[in-house]
């Protein structure tokens, strides 16, 4: 037969010892039980203040952004980006003009590429890969990789983490005049 415990698990009902015992407990016994019980309380009520003493995750505020109101920033003269940061996520629109070439380089974050309008070919992993307008490129983070836009271009990156050298503006490989 099948009882609910108090954590609502189901067990076996034990069965009953079949050895005859003394119906008193001495006073030695029931003190030991009675301190193995209060023990083990205080092991469970101090597990739940650890539970509940954790601080919270900070919470991230809510960001509603239109593109129109996110200044376009001129990295050179065939490049232009704008981005939104999250917590632990970054969307950038990038506008790429014909022939604009994005250098070979790699960083940690992984990236994820979405090409809204036009076509970029990719160097990358020893391939070329030319990505169009509705077309996805995954790329794994510290993967090295050289882009070359081959009609005027309008992709979406995904970053995560955050691009720092993007926020902080030290993306020096992009600001080269090309």
């Amino acid at each position: 037969m099948f009882r609910t415990g108090p954590e609502g698990r189901h067990y076996t009902r034990p069965r009953k010892n079949l050895m005859p015992k003394s119906k008193t407990k001495s006073k030695s016994a029931k003190s030991k039980s009675a301190k193995s019980k209060s023990a083990s309380r205080s092991r469970t009520k101090s597990r739940t203040k650890r539970a509940v003493a954790k601080p919270a995750a900070p919470t991230a505020a809510l960001q509603y952004v239109p593109w129109h109101t996110i200044p376009l920033e001129d990295l050179n003269p065939l490049l232009q980006r704008q981005f939104v940061v999250g917590q632990e996520v970054m969307l950038a629109r990038v506008l790429l003009k014909k022939g604009c070439i994005v250098p070979e380089h790699s960083h940690h974050n992984e990236q994820v590429t979405y090409i809204l309008d036009g076509a970029l070919k990719f160097w990358i992993d020893g391939k070329e890969i030319v990505v169009h307008a509705g077309e996805v490129l995954c790329i794994p983070s510290n993967m090295l990789h050289k882009a070359e836009a081959l009609v005027d271009t309008v992709d979406l990156d995904v970053f995560t983490p955050p691009r720092a050298d993007w926020i902080n503006k030290t993306d020096q490989y992009l600001r080269k005049e090309k």
